[in-house]
């Protein structure tokens, strides 16, 4: 081994290190957990297959409908950052910079600040049903609006975009300009150069965007309990059920992996969907 491999092993040591501390060996010791039972509250240590079998059988609905939100999380997330990418990268111009500094700058807004914010405007008493009301447009406040599946869409999406305009931009940075010129002086028209230069160029970005707006929304807690109300339980509203509440770590570890095993499977598949619509022709 050279003398620059050493020197760069001794500097990737540390941050190896921290990741095999708290990132391997839990996830490695939780997924031993999942095949093991509790008994009397205790942890008995084996090998059974029944924790996965009780979460296919009491947790198949709840995984159905959080993956449908994470999907249309993701979905709407991943069009609309790219919509605010493209805008920034290829129409704004000198605003350009501008528009993503506006961007980047909701990243320094809390997590829980931006849940609350939306839990006041889509409230009874909120901004959005006073602005309705003093419009003439309904006459008693909308009470569906918040603890609603829908608060959860719009609130996740408020708050996951920023992720998915950022390596959308980075994508779109790196496609030159001059092969867009060439297809417009050829006559393509922008919708085809959107399609068969642009999106082909972007796939990272947008792969990357969706996926972390898929995974963010798919694991997420917070949101569905603070906007979603009763109705709005998802997979992460029972995964912390079972280790808070019921404190049986097997079931709850059997359900992390599954819904983990679910969504790498439905990131493959959308990577590999989207690829072979955008495979050029």
């Amino acid at each position: 081994m050279s003398a620059i491999d050493r020197r760069s092993s001794i500097l990737f040591a540390p941050a190896l290190v921290v990741f095999a501390v708290f990132f391997l060996i839990p996830v490695g010791f939780f997924f031993v957990v999942s095949f093991w039972q509790l008994k009397f509250y205790e942890l008995v240590p084996g090998f059974s297959f029944e924790n996965y079998v009780e979460v296919y059988r009491e947790y198949l609905h709840a995984g159905i409908f959080t993956f449908s939100i994470a999907l249309i999380i993701a979905t709407l997330t991943t069009v609309i950052g790219f919509m605010l990418a493209y805008l920034i990268r290829f129409r704004a111009g000198r605003y350009g910079p501008i528009l993503l500094f506006l961007v980047m700058i909701t990243l320094f807004g809390g997590y829980l600040v931006k849940i609350y914010a939306w839990k006041t405007i889509l409230g009874t008493q909120g901004i959005l049903n006073a602005g309705l009301m003093a419009l003439g447009i309904i006459d008693e406040p909308i009470a569906w609006i918040l603890y609603s599946p829908h608060a959860v869409v719009l609130t996740l999406v408020h708050f996951l975009l920023p992720f998915a305009v950022l390596p959308i931009y980075g994508a779109l940075r790196g496609i030159s300009d001059d092969p867009l010129e060439a297809a417009r002086d050829l006559g393509a028209r922008p919708l085809r150069v959107l399609i068969d230069i642009v999106l082909p160029q972007a796939m990272p970005g947008i792969t990357a965007g969706f996926a972390l707006a898929f995974l963010i929304s798919a694991g997420d807690y917070v949101t569905p309990r603070l906007v979603g109300g009763t109705s709005t339980f998802m997979v992460g509203n029972f995964i912390e059920s079972q280790f808070v509440n019921r404190l049986n770590a097997p079931v709850g570890s059997a359900l992390s992996f599954s819904v983990l095993a679910a969504c790498l499977v439905t990131l493959a598949g959308a990577t590999f969907l989207a690829r072979r619509l955008l495979r050029p022709r």
